[in-house]
């Protein structure tokens, strides 16, 4: 039955691993108490349906019992009186009384399993939404506890990462470069100046030197 299936399927959960495929696990377990609590409360009404059905079915049975032992005693009573024809009929109606109270008998046993099976599926839903509402905080906690683990290993990882490493270092490889390059174009801007500088105490001293040769040679 439909019922059962249900029952069946909370029963088989695993806490643990609904909890770590939930985006909210709080909320999560919350609705699977609820649900677990909404299934046992229609599997306690099938059972006292189930229970009520088993004595109404006894009940049946009885009367059946009752009307064949009945039937019984009319026939011995023609018997008695030597009504042979009346007596056939009395035991064939008995007979059908007694085929009756066998089948109720069948149906019984069937009803019993079935009460049976409602009471077994009940104490196992009862122990499971016991389990989780003992266990909720604790099954909480360590989840959120396993997933704090989780990330803080993601990130232990990110820092030992290769690929990452390999960025950085490129990263300071091309600032240490650019570092050389403007080292050097300011040392070449620095020679620049100095050859100008240069240049300038040359002329100086062609032009002091020409100037002497003159007073020299006398020329004006």
């Amino acid at each position: 039955m439909a019922l059962l299936e249900r029952v069946s399927a909370l029963i088989r959960a695993n806490l643990n691993d609904l909890i770590d495929r939930a985006e909210d696990p709080q909320k999560m377990l919350k609705q699977v108490i609820l649900d677990m609590q909404n299934q046992m409360l229609q599997v306690k009404t099938q059972v006292a349906i189930a229970v009520a059905d088993e004595h109404l079915l006894r009940k049946k049975q009885k009367e059946n019992e009752d009307k064949h032992t009945e039937w019984m005693r009319k026939a011995e009573l023609a018997v008695d009186k030597k009504q042979d024809d009346l007596a056939r009929t009395a035991i064939e109606r008995g007979m059908g009384y007694k085929n009756l109270a066998q089948d109720f008998g069948e149906e019984i046993e069937h009803q019993k399993a079935q009460v049976e099976n409602l009471r077994s599926a009940m104490r196992k839903l009862e122990q499971k939404l016991t389990e989780a509402q003992a266990k909720s905080e604790l099954l909480i906690a360590k989840h959120r506890r396993s997933r704090a683990l989780r990330k803080a290993s993601q990130a232990r990882m990110a820092a030992h990462d290769g690929s990452k490493m390999g960025t950085f270092d490129r990263m300071k490889n091309k600032v240490h470069s650019e570092e050389a390059m403007g080292q050097a174009l300011a040392e070449m801007a620095n020679d620049n100046v100095e050859e100008k500088l240069d240049s300038l105490n040359r002329t100086d001293e062609i032009e002091r030197l020409l100037a002497d040769l003159k007073v020299r040679r006398g020329v004006a």
